[in-house]
């Protein structure tokens, strides 16, 4: 039996712990937008110290009825969907919702008008992204997914909570181009592989993907009017397998899925050298008049067409025609490296009038920093990757750089001594070495002015599939992706090795196989 004074010492306990519950409801844990681990950094970050939540009655509303910006609020959707377990339905609207719900809209950025830029407010009730393009929405939602949980790129449901941080995000690109290269000729990469590689770049806010197309191991683009380029000339690959190409078809495919993503395919038949797969596949294209034997090996510098045949010139004008015609970007990059055995006083005029070809069908001429011994078109692109020399000298003429300095910037670049993959003949680039360096000081008498922007290459002698790929890509793209898009005066070492290591939960989620360097804090999965 429970006398009086216990009952009532009871029932005081009891209005106690009803209190201490209520007290502890009540708190709400601050949030702090500006320590997210956002990438690349954005260019301004502002905390209101609460959040929003998404639950399973949050909707996506559109601002019109733009089929464009809906397609990318489903995007979004598509994103969200997996491992929230909500509908997260997709409606267009009139006026600006008022709470509930995460709003798009094309009514402008705040502070920048550039064709990137974005303003992402997240209040309590809303989370309102707003851009000048569409392009600026889309990379908008890259950083609506960055701040919340990692768990949101897991492909099942979780538990949640899914809640962002309150604020505003205002942010725009340094440079205008902004990419990787992949190379499908030393070993060939099916269209899936192609578009995870453009996942990870839409995902980081890169703008470009560069598709090596043609070398001396394999030609991967089908040439309607040359058809033994892809059936001879694309059958084999580094170590002698099986090869293959894309149908015209598939590189559509690719480049439709890139353009989705907002980004620009560069297709790269590298000419006169790098060659020997065309040289295989046409006795013509030869000097002598006899058909080269497929290469399997990874040397470089041994093949050249033949400059002073003038079907030479047929065949570039059928291929670029071809490849110009299913390329909606502006750029045909046409190589023209590392052609050792193509005389100089041959190399200049072959140069000058592939140039003419590529302008002859809409479109501006990239070509690797040699082509800066030959006569620039107005225009043209110079992507430096070693010669600092031919850089200057492509400014000179009123050329653009692009960055991609093989010291610093080649994927294919070992990490370490340990590394399994890859090369080192430009040296080992570990995390730190590939983030810490600034193309517009990097060669003197370059300014930001003179650059177009970064491109970091993967070259694949040694990579043969998709884990391979990650493995070389990750975690150092995401530092190339901010060295293009954050002003280097914005941009530390030991802050971004922070942000980073928080990205290796985001990478397990997506289940990208990544070097774990030793230089970056990871944190743990939850």
């Amino acid at each position: 039996m429970i006398n009086k004074r216990q009952s009532q010492a009871l029932r005081a306990l009891i209005v106690i712990f009803v209190l201490i519950v209520l007290v502890s409801c009540g708190q709400k844990t601050p949030s702090d937008l500006s320590k997210e681990s956002i990438i690349p950094k954005p260019v301004s970050v502002t905390t209101t110290g609460e959040y929003f939540t998404l639950r399973p009655g949050t909707d996506i509303s559109v601002q019109g009825e733009s089929e464009e910006v809906l397609k990318i609020g489903q995007y979004l959707a598509d994103r969200l969907k997996p491992s929230t377990g909500f509908k997260l339905n997709v409606k267009a609207t009139a006026k600006e919702p008022k709470r509930g719900v995460i709003y798009l809209t094309l009514s402008g950025s705040g502070q920048n008008s550039g064709d990137e830029s974005y303003e992402l407010i997240v209040t309590r009730k809303l989370v309102k992204l707003s851009a000048t393009t569409p392009a600026g929405l889309f990379r908008g939602v890259q950083t609506i997914a960055q701040i919340l949980p990692a768990g949101i790129e897991l492909p099942a449901k979780q538990e949640g909570p899914w809640k962002i941080a309150t604020g505003t995000i205002n942010d725009y690109p340094n440079y205008s181009y902004r990419g990787a290269m992949l190379d499908v000729s030393r070993h060939f990469f099916g269209v899936d592989d192609v578009k995870r590689f453009t996942d990870f770049l839409a995902y980081y806010k890169m703008n470009v993907l560069h598709l090596h197309l043609s070398d001396d191991q394999g030609w991967r683009i089908e040439i309607k009017s040359w058809p033994n380029l892809t059936i001879h000339g694309g059958s084999t690959q580094v170590g002698g397998g099986k090869g293959g190409f894309y149908t015209q078809e598939q590189y559509t495919d690719i480049v439709q899925y890139a353009k989705d993503h907002y980004i620009t395919v560069v297709p790269e038949i590298d000419m006169p050298g790098h060659t020997n797969a065309a040289l295989a596949s046409s006795a013509e294209l030869n000097c002598d008049g006899k058909a080269r034997e497929l290469y399997t090996g990874t040397d470089v510098g041994f093949s050249t067409l033949c400059t002073g045949n003038e079907i030479t010139y047929k065949f570039i004008d059928d291929v670029i025609r071809e490849l110009a015609s299913l390329t909606p970007g502006p750029y045909i990059h046409i190589g023209g490296d590392e052609s050792h055995v193509t005389k100089t006083e041959d190399y200049i005029p072959f140069i000058n009038r592939v140039q003419e070809i590529v302008v002859a069908h809409g479109k501006q001429v990239i070509g690797w920093d040699e082509i800066a011994l030959a006569s620039l078109k107005p225009n043209t692109i110079a992507q430096c990757w070693a010669n600092e020399k031919n850089a200057n000298a492509a400014v000179s003429q009123g050329a653009k750089i692009l960055m991609s300095p093989a010291r610093k910037a080649y994927l294919d670049m070992q990490y370490d001594r340990s590394t399994k993959l890859g090369l080192h003949w430009a040296g080992y680039i570990e995390v730190d070495v590939g983030y810490n360096w600034d193309p517009a000081t990097f060669i003197s008498g370059i300014s930001k002015d003179n650059i177009v922007g970064i491109e970091a290459p993967l070259w694949t002698e040694t990579i043969t599939n998709i884990d391979e790929i990650e493995y070389m890509v990750f975690p150092r793209l995401p530092g190339y992706a901010e060295i293009g898009w954050t002003p280097a005066a914005s941009r530390n070492w030991e802050e971004y090795m922070t942000r980073l290591g928080k990205h290796g939960e985001r990478f397990k989620a997506m289940g990208i196989d990544y070097y774990q360097s030793k230089l970056v804090p990871w944190s743990e999965a939850k």
